[in-house]
């Protein structure tokens, strides 16, 4: 399974971004799975920023709540949106998306990253 996640790029501080992420390969479409974003900024570790379960539950990190929305794509098995509002200087990262395994947390599948910088 592979991860393609898309979106990212330069926008001012109050604006807005979509970030995607797509899911593509053997087993990639089989079942729907959780999945989810995370972040690292430069120097710092990696932050959990939201997630949706096989059963549309979602949850958001504390510092995104409110701002940010993940949505799953109805007519694409495994593939998700993170809606991103308000931006802050803060939320400059690269974010990264990641699909349950299900063979266990362990196994996990992890896109290659997209950068996402919010200037002044």
């Amino acid at each position: 399974v592979q991860l393609q996640a898309s979106g990212g790029g330069l926008v001012q501080a109050g604006g807005s971004l979509t970030l995607s992420c797509a899911a593509s390969g053997r087993g990639s479409s089989d079942k729907v799975m959780g999945m989810g974003w995370y972040r690292q900024a430069p120097g710092k570790i990696r932050e959990f920023v939201a997630d949706i379960s096989s059963g549309g539950d979602v949850d958001y990190g504390v510092t995104v709540k409110g701002r940010f929305f993940i949505s799953r794509d109805n007519n694409a098995k495994n593939t998700v949106y993170l809606q991103m509002n308000s931006l802050t200087l803060e939320d400059t990262a690269v974010y990264y998306c990641k699909m349950d395994s299900p063979l266990g947390f362990e196994h996990d599948y992890w896109g290659q990253g997209t950068q996402v910088t919010v200037s002044s």
